[in-house]
Formats: C-alpha cells, sequence, structure tokens
C-alpha cells in the first residue's frame, strides 16, 4: 500500500487508501495464483478498522492530554478511515484533529503533508512532533522540519540512512516519560 500511495503521489494523482489497498491486495493475490475479487480483498482489510490500541497507548494520551499537550492524528488513511478507527479504539476525545491526506491528494512522506498538517493545526513544522512506528513517516517529518519520535515496537527499525529520530523509545509510557521531562 505504501509503495502504491508513493507511486500515485509521484506520478501526480491521488486514489483513496482503501482503493489502493484493494488493488494491491488483488495483485499480490494475483501474484500467488490466487482468485480474489475486489469485494473479498474489501473485506479482507475491514478488520483494520477495528484494531484496539496498544495497552500503553490510553494511558499515555490521557497523561500528555493532561499536562496541556496538543494532538492530532495525521494519517494516509481516508477522514472516513481515520474517524472510525479512532472511535472504534476509544481515542477520539484524545485528539483536537483527525487530519487525513485526503484532504490534499498527497500522500506521506511527502515534505508538504507535513507543513500542511502544521498549518491546520495553527503551528508551523519546527514547534510539532510527529510520533511514529515507521521509520519512513518519521523521515518525512524530520525533512519537513518537524521533531520527531519513534516508538520502537517489536518488528519495527529505523532505516539507518535516515537521521536519527529526536526521540526513541519502545512505547508510549517511555515517550510520555521523556516528553514530560523536557
Amino acid at each position: 500500500m505504501l509503495h502504491y500511495s508513493l507511486v500515485t503521489t509521484a506520478t501526480g494523482q491521488y486514489l483513496d487508501f482503501v482503493e489502493i489497498g484493494v488493488a494491491a491486495l488483488v495483485m499480490t493475490a494475483k501474484k500467488y495464483d490466487i482468485v480474489l475479487s475486489e469485494e473479498e480483498a474489501l473485506e479482507a482489510i475491514r478488520p483494520i478498522l477495528h484494531l484496539s490500541p496498544h495497552p500503553d497507548v490510553v494511558p499515555a494520551l490521557h497523561t500528555l492530554q493532561k499536562a496541556g499537550f496538543r494532538m492530532a492524528t495525521l494519517t494516509n488513511s481516508s477522514k472516513n478511515g481515520v474517524t472510525t478507527q479512532t472511535k472504534n479504539a476509544g481515542l477520539t476525545n484524545f485528539f483536537e484533529q483527525l487530519l487525513s491526506v485526503e484532504e490534499i491528494g498527497i500522500y506521506k512522506p511527502h515534505t508538504r503533508v507535513y507543513a500542511w498538517a502544521a498549518d491546520k493545526l495553527d503551528a508551523t513544522t519546527e514547534n510539532c512532533m510527529l510520533v511514529a512506528a515507521h521509520s519512513w513517516d518519521v523521515a518525512g517529518a524530520h525533512r519537513a522540519g518537524m521533531k520527531t519520535a519513534f516508538i520502537a515496537r517489536p518488528g519495527q527499525h529505523l532505516f539507518p540512512a535516515f537521521p536519527t529520530p529526536d526521540i526513541v523509545v519502545p512505547d508510549f509510557s517511555k515517550l510520555t516519560e521523556k516528553l514530560l521531562e523536557r
């Protein structure tokens, strides 16, 4: 999905992230001689809308919110997708805005996305921090001038050719500790 979202951005077009996901899944199935309809692919990716947050996330967001941190989401998912995901995960009340690249038609990690997000929050990129468990996302935010934090969940690794994020922690509870120290 990430590969083809980048292709759409690089070629000056925009397809909905779900549409990219369905097409990528159908294409991958063909590679393995599996017949998969678009409807079946859509059904296969639907559970992503109902994922629970990691156990450390809600307490950390509560602590950060109580400490006065402004928080927003910034996702390649559609506005409907991010709204549904955060609602189903019980996270909506922590964020002042649920930002989706759907509004500007350019996918992360294009630097314009991060500048747009900062502008939507009446901030500058220098006054924002992107927190992610994706090295590519952190790299895009860094190039746009944001501070960055990488959540090094199991299986997630930094790309060594990119600059090191400002904060690298194993989970949100450790992120909260680091942010409250500042």
